[in-house]
C-alpha cells in the first residue's frame, strides 16, 4: 500500500499539469530543480497507423522539441499545424491539452497527417512515462499521496486504484479531491485506444497478451477488449487480471476510458442527447450504467442505434454480469451477504447469480440497498434483451436451448420464454432451472427488463399506467405495479372502460402464464403473502404449487394477501391457461375435446369448462383431474373466481342476493329464485336469461362432486364414513375417480333413512333441487346417456327424467338405466316436493284436501308418500281437478306395476309381502304381481296399516281400471271390443265392463270375467270392512257400485214420493196470517 500510495500520481497529475502550466522547452521546475527537456518518443508505424511493437514493446525515437522562451506548444509543431488550423477552434491553442482533445476527438471523423498522429501518440506516451510528473501528481493529490512515488506508470494506477477504493468505499480508502479525478480519469481516457498507453497494465499483461492476443493489432482499444475477453480463463495471470479488473471499474466510472465504446456510440449519444442533462453531475452522465440505460432506452423504444455501437454495448453489458465488482454499489452495498453466501464464486457471474439467490430469499434475508443494487444491475446489463449477456445462465441452459429451443434465434429475447415454458419439464437441467428463477426474479420486478413485453405495451403503459421513461425509475412505485396495473386492464370488459390493445393484451398473458410457474416470480404476491408462505405453504407445496397452497386456505389469510390471492384467482378463472402446470397436465384431454376452445379462447373461462365436462373422459390423467378439481373447490369460494358466471350474474346478484359471497351460496339462492318462479308460474323471471344459463352450468358442475357442495359434505362426512367409506375415496382407476366420488351422493341417496338429522335435510334439499331439474342429476343423466340419445333427444335436458320415465318400459331400454329411473320415480312418490309435476299440477288440490298432513309435517322431514296416498284417495273420489287428476292417475299406473313406488305400502306391508308374496317381490321384473298378490290375500294379512294400503288400492282400481293392471291386462280385448267408446278415467270404463259382466247377451274372455268377479267378491269385502266414513265416501261407492243405475233409481223414487206427499197433504205448520208476520 505504501508503494502504490509512492507511485501512483504520474498520469493524472500529468493532465493537472497541462491545464494549469504549458509545459516549458527550456525547462522544468520540479521541487525546484531544474530539468533537461522532455525527449519525444516515436514509434515505427504498423500498417494500422499504431505504433509497431517488438517483442511487446515500442520502437522508440528520440526526437527533440523545440525551444521557445514563451513554452513549447502543440499548436506550434508543424507536423499539427493544418489539421489545427482545419479542425480545432483558435481559443483552444494555448492549452496544449485542450488541443490533444480537440485532436484526439475529430480524428475519429476526419483523417489527420500521419507525422501529427504519431506526435499526438507520443505525447501522450511521455504524460503515461515520465517521472517529472510525479512531483505535479504531489502537487495536486497531495491528500491521496503521502509518501516518496516512482514511476514506469505504477504512479498512474496506484492512483486508479485509490479511485475505485474510494467509489466501493473500502476501508482505509482516501478521499480524492475533484480535479484529481479528473485528472486520473483524463488520463486513462487518453490511454484508451492503446494498451501500451497504460505502463503498469502493459507491463502486468505482456504475457498474457502474447498468449491470448498475439493476433490482435495494437489501437482502437482492441488489445484491452481481447484481454477482457480472456480475463477468467484459467491461464489469465493474477497481476493481469487484477490490472484489467481496474481498467473495467475506471470504465464504468467513466464511458470514455473505453475507446471503442465511446467511438462507436459517439453519434448515438449526441443523437439522443445522452449527455445534455445540465441538472446531472458530469460525473454521473459519464458512468457506463447512464450510457446503457439511456442509449438501451432508445433501442427499446424502436429507435436506430448504430450496430457497431450495439455491439459495444453488448460487451460491456456482458462484462457487467461477468463481474459484480465492477459495480461499485454491489461491492459497497453487498458486502456482508457476499461473505456470509457467495465467497469465492467471483468468476463468470457466479457471486452476481448467488447474490440473486440470496435475493429470491432462497439463501437468507438480503438487505434493502444490496437488493436495490441487484436491480439497477440487472436494469443496466439487460440480460432479458440477449441471454447470452448473462455467462452463467447461458453456460447452465446450454443445452436446454439446443434442444427445446433450437428453433429460435440465437440471441433472441423468446430464448428467455422458451426456457420458461420449459421449466419443471423433463427437457430442463436442475442448474439451468436455478440460474433462470433467479435472473426471471429480477426481471419480473421491472416490466421494462422483459424487451418484448415493453415493445408491446409502452403505449398502453403510458396510456393506462402513466409509466416514465425506460431508462426512469419511481421511488414511489412499487415493484411489479405496472404489471399490475397492465394485466387489470387487459382482462376488463368494454363496458368496464380502456382495455389493452391486442399484442399487448398477448404479451402480459404469456408473463402471467410464466409467473405462474413460481410464486416468487409475482412481487405483489410474495410481499403480501410471505408469512402466509410460510406458515402454510413452507412444508406442504412444491414448486410452482405455492399458489394452489395459497387458495386452499384462503379462508385462513392475512387480509391483504387474501385480496392478492383472489385478484389472481379470478385472473385465473377467466384465462385457465395461466395456469401453466395445469395445462401441461391436461395437454391429453385439451388435445382430444377441448383443442378448439383452447385455441380460440379470448377471456371468458370455456377452456375449464370443456375440461370439467370431460373429467370422465380415458384421457383424463390423475393430474389432471386433481387440477381440475382443485379449481373447482377454489371456486365456490366466491363467486367472482367463476368468470362466465361472475359476468353473467352480476346484476342478478346485485338485487337478488346481495351481500352473499361464497359461490354455492350464489347458486343456491338464484337457483331458488328460478324454480319458486317457474312453480309460480311467474309471467317474467326475476333471474336473466343469460344468468340462468350460467347458473346451469354451474349447477351441473357441482353436480358431479360432491366436495363442490360443501354444506353437504360437512354435514355429511360422519355418514360418508358410517355408510359409504368403501364407495368414498377407493383405490380406483383414475379414470373412475370422478365418478367415484360423484357415487357418494348416490350412497347417501340410498341409505336416506340411516342418516343423521342434518345429513338427511341436506340430501333432501339436495334431491329436490336435482328432481326440479333432470340434468343436475349426474348418476341419472350418466347411467342413461345412451338411452337419452335414443329416446330424449329433443327433450328438454329439465325434463329428461320425465322424457325417460315415458319410455322405460320399452323394449329397448337399457335395465341400468330402467333400473335409474325407478330409483328416481320412488324418490319422487315418498315427497310431493320431489316431483314438480305434480307440485304445480297439484298446487290447489294439496292444501284444499291434504292440509291436515302439510300441518303436522315439519320442514326437515320427508311425508313418506302420506300425500300423495291423500290424492290418489281423492282421485277415488274424483275430486280431483283435472290436471291434478292426470298426474295422479300417472303415478297409480306406474306404482300398480310397481309395489315399490308406493312408499306407504312398502313402509306398512314390508313384513307381510316378505311372508305372502316372496316369489311375486324376488321378481326381477315388476308388473304388478305383488300387488294382486295382496290383494289376493286380503284377508290373510295381519297388519292393519298394510290391509288398508290394500284396501284403499281396491278403491283405486274402481276409479279407474288403468290402475289395476292384471285386471286391464286380462280384459284388454273386451274393452276394445265393448267400451271402445267410453273415455277412460272415472271409473267409466269400469263401469262398462261390469255393465258387460251383468248383461248375459255379452260374452266377456274367461280370464276378464274371472278377474272382475274377483273385484266384485274383493270389493264387497271392502265396503265391509272398511265403510264409508262420510257422505262422499259414501256417494263414491254408489258411483262405483255396479248396481249404481238401481241404487241411483230408488233414490229417486224416493225423493219423488216425498215431493207428491207434501203436495197432496199441504203444510204440516199452522198457517200465519200477513198482518201478524208484519208486526
Amino acid at each position: 500500500m505504501a508503494a502504490c500510495r509512492r507511485v501512483p500520481r504520474l498520469l493524472l497529475l500529468m493532465s493537472i499539469f497541462l491545464y494549469v502550466h504549458p509545459i516549458r522547452e527550456d525547462k522544468y521546475q520540479i521541487n525546484g530543480v531544474a530539468k533537461p527537456p522532455v525527449s519525444v518518443v516515436i514509434p515505427a508505424q504498423n500498417p494500422g497507423g499504431a505504433p509497431a511493437a517488438v517483442n511487446g514493446a515500442p520502437v522508440l525515437a528520440a526526437l527533440p522539441l523545440r525551444r521557445r522562451t514563451s513554452g513549447w506548444k502543440l499548436a506550434e509543431e508543424g507536423a499539427c499545424r493544418e489539421d489545427l488550423t482545419r479542425l480545432c477552434p483558435k481559443h483552444s491553442w494555448n492549452n496544449n491539452l485542450a488541443v490533444l482533445e480537440c485532436l484526439q476527438d475529430r480524428k475519429e471523423e476526419t483523417e489527420i497527417a500521419a507525422d501529427c498522429n504519431h506526435l499526438l501518440w507520443n505525447y501522450k506516451l511521455n504524460l503515461t512515462t515520465d517521472p517529472k510528473f510525479e512531483s505535479v501528481a504531489v502537487e495536486v493529490c497531495k491528500t491521496t499521496i503521502t509518501d516518496d512515488v516512482h514511476s514506469q506508470g505504477e504512479v498512474i494506477a496506484c492512483l486508479e486504484k485509490g479511485l475505485v477504493r474510494e467509489a466501493e468505499e473500502q476501508p482505509g480508502a482516501h478521499a480524492i479531491g475533484a480535479n484529481c479525478k479528473k485528472a486520473i480519469m483524463r488520463v486513462a481516457e487518453l490511454s484508451s485506444d492503446d494498451f501500451h498507453l497504460d505502463r503498469y497494465l502493459y507491463f502486468s499483461c505482456r504475457e498474457d497478451r502474447e498468449r491470448f492476443c498475439e493476433n490482435t493489432p495494437a489501437g482502437e482499444g482492441r488489445v484491452y477488449k481481447c484481454l477482457f475477453n480472456h480475463k477468467f480463463e484459467e491461464a489469465m495471470s493474477e497481476k493481469c487480471r487484477d490490472a484489467l479488473t481496474t481498467r473495467q471499474k475506471l470504465i464504468a466510472q467513466d464511458y470514455k476510458v473505453s475507446y471503442s465504446l465511446a467511438k462507436a456510440c459517439k453519434t448515438d449519444l449526441r443523437k439522443y442527447r445522452c449527455s445534455a442533462d445540465t441538472n446531472m453531475p458530469r460525473a454521473r452522465e459519464a458512468r457506463l450504467s447512464y450510457l446503457l440505460l439511456c442509449l438501451e432506452s432508445a433501442v427499446h423504444r424502436g429507435r436506430t442505434v448504430s450496430g457497431e455501437c450495439q455491439g459495444e454495448m453488448l460487451d460491456y453489458r456482458r462484462m457487467l454480469m461477468e463481474d459484480f465488482s465492477l459495480s461499485p454499489e454491489i461491492v459497497l452495498h453487498c458486502r456482508g451477504e457476499i461473505e456470509a453466501h457467495c465467497s469465492g464464486l467471483h468468476r463468470k457471474g457466479r457471486t452476481l447469480h448467488c447474490l440473486m439467490r440470496v435475493g429470491r430469499g432462497d439463501l437468507g434475508a438480503i438487505d434493502n440497498l444490496c437488493q436495490k443494487a441487484l436491480q439497477t444491475l440487472i436494469q443496466e446489463a439487460d440480460p432479458g434483451a440477449d441471454y447470452r449477456i448473462d455467462r452463467a445462465l447461458n453456460e447452465a441452459c446450454e443445452s436446454v436451448i439446443q434442444t427445446a429451443c433450437k428453433h429460435i434465434r440465437n440471441g433472441d429475447p423468446m430464448i428467455l420464454s422458451c426456457l420458461m415454458e420449459h421449466l419443471y419439464t423433463d427437457k430442463m437441467v436442475e442448474d439451468c432451472e436455478h440460474r433462470l428463477l433467479e435472473l426471471q426474479y429480477f426481471i419480473a420486478r421491472d416490466w421494462k427488463l422483459d424487451p418484448i413485453l415493453y415493445k408491446k405495451c409502452q403505449g398502453d403503459a403510458s396510456r393506462l399506467c402513466h409509466t416514465h421513461g425506460w431508462n426512469e425509475t419511481s421511488e414511489m412505485m412499487p415493484p411489479g405495479a405496472i404489471f399490475s396495473c397492465l394485466y387489470r386492464h387487459a382482462y376488463r370488459t368494454e363496458e368496464q372502460g380502456r382495455r389493452l390493445s391486442r399484442d399487448c393484451k398477448v404479451e402480459v398473458q404469456r408473463i402471467l402464464h410464466q409467473r405462474a410457474l413460481d410464486v416468487k416470480l409475482d412481487p405483489e404476491l410474495q410481499r403480501r403473502c410471505m408469512t402466509d408462505l410460510g406458515k402454510w405453504c413452507s412444508e406442504k407445496a412444491e414448486s410452482g404449487q405455492e399458489l394452489d397452497c395459497l387458495q386452499d386456505h384462503l379462508e385462513d389469510l392475512v387480509s391483504e394477501c387474501k385480496d392478492v390471492v383472489g385478484n389472481l384467482t379470478e385472473l385465473e378463472s377467466e384465462d385457465i391457461q395461466i395456469e401453466t402446470l395445469l395445462m401441461r397436465a391436461c395437454e391429453p384431454v385439451i388435445q382430444s375435446y377441448c383443442h378448439e376452445v383452447a385455441d380460440n379462447q379470448i377471456d371468458t373461462g370455456d377452456l375449464m369448462e370443456c375440461l370439467v365436462q370431460n373429467k370422465h373422459q380415458k384421457e383424463m390423467n390423475d393430474k389432471c383431474a386433481v387440477g381440475v378439481t382443485h379449481f373447482q373447490l377454489v371456486q365456490i369460494k366466491d363467486f367472482r373466481f367463476s368468470y362466465k358466471f361472475k359476468m353473467a350474474c352480476k346484476e342478478d346478484v346485485l338485487k337478488l342476493c346481495p351481500n352473499i359471497k361464497k359461490k354455492v351460496d350464489v347458486v343456491l339462492c338464484l337457483s331458488t329464485t328460478v324454480r319458486n318462479d317457474t312453480l309460480q308460474d311467474m309471467k317474467e323471471q326475476r333471474v336473466s336469461v343469460k344468468c340462468r344459463k350460467q347458473l346451469r352450468v354451474e349447477e351441473l358442475e357441482m353436480s358431479e362432486d360432491i366436495r363442490l357442495e360443501p354444506e353437504l359434505y360437512d354435514s355429511c362426512k360422519q355418514d360418508i364414513g358410517r355408510l359409504c367409506q368403501n364407495v368414498a375415496f377407493g383405490n380406483a382407476q383414475v379414470t373412475s375417480l370422478v365418478r367415484q366420488k360423484r357415487l357418494v351422493i348416490e350412497c347417501l341417496k340410498e341409505n336416506k333413512k340411516q342418516l343423521t338429522q342434518r345429513c338427511h335435510h341436506k340430501v333432501f334439499k339436495l334431491q329436490e333441487v336435482e328432481m326440479m331439474d333432470s340434468e343436475l342429476d349426474y348418476q341419472l343423466m350418466r347411467v342413461c346417456k345412451p338411452m337419452i340419445r335414443r329416446f330424449c333427444t329433443e327433450a328438454d335436458a329439465k325434463n329428461m327424467l320425465q322424457c325417460l320415465k315415458q319410455n322405460k318400459n320399452s323394449e329397448l331400454m337399457d335395465p341400468k338405466c330402467k333400473q335409474m329411473i325407478t330409483k328416481r320415480q320412488i324418490t319422487q312418490n315418498t315427497d310431493y316436493r320431489l316431483n314438480p309435476v305434480l307440485r304445480k299440477s297439484c298446487k290447489a288440490d294439496i292444501p284444499k284436501f291434504c292440509q291436515s298432513i302439510l300441518n303436522k309435517a315439519t320442514g326437515d322431514s320427508e311425508l313418506e308418500g302420506q300425500v300423495v296416498s291423500c290424492l290418489k284417495l281423492k282421485y277415488a273420489d274424483q275430486r280431483l281437478s283435472p290436471d291434478c287428476e292426470d298426474q295422479i292417475r300417472v303415478i297409480l299406473q306406474e306404482s300398480a306395476l310397481d309395489y315399490r313406488l308406493d312408499p306407504q305400502l312398502q313402509l306398512h306391508c314390508t313384513d307381510e309381502i316378505s311372508r305372502l308374496c316372496p316369489e311375486e317381490a324376488a321378481a326381477q321384473e315388476q308388473t304388478g304381481q305383488v300387488e294382486e298378490c295382496l290383494k289376493v290375500n286380503l284377508l290373510k294379512i295381519k297388519v292393519e296399516g298394510c290391509k288398508k294400503e290394500v284396501l284403499n288400492i281396491l278403491k283405486e282400481s274402481k276409479a279407474d281400471i288403468f290402475v289395476d293392471p292384471v285386471l286391464h291386462t286380462a280384459c284388454a280385448l273386451d274393452i276394445k271390443h265393448h267400451c271402445a267408446a267410453i273415455p277412460p278415467g272415472r271409473g267409466r270404463q269400469m263401469s262398462c265392463l261390469m255393465e258387460a259382466l251383468q248383461d248375459k247377451r255379452v260374452r266377456l274372455q274367461p280370464e276378464c270375467k274371472k278377474r272382475l268377479q274377483d273385484r266384485i267378491d274383493m270389493w264387497s269385502y271392502a265396503a265391509k270392512v272398511a265403510p264409508a266414513e262420510g257422505f262422499s265416501d259414501l256417494a263414491m261407492q254408489v258411483m262405483t257400485s255396479p248396481s249404481k243405475n238401481y241404487i241411483l233409481a230408488m233414490i229417486g223414487l224416493g225423493v219423488c214420493v216425498l215431493f207428491l206427499f207434501g203436495l197432496l197433504c199441504g203444510r204440516i205448520t199452522k198457517r200465519v196470517m200477513q198482518e201478524q208476520k208484519n208486526r
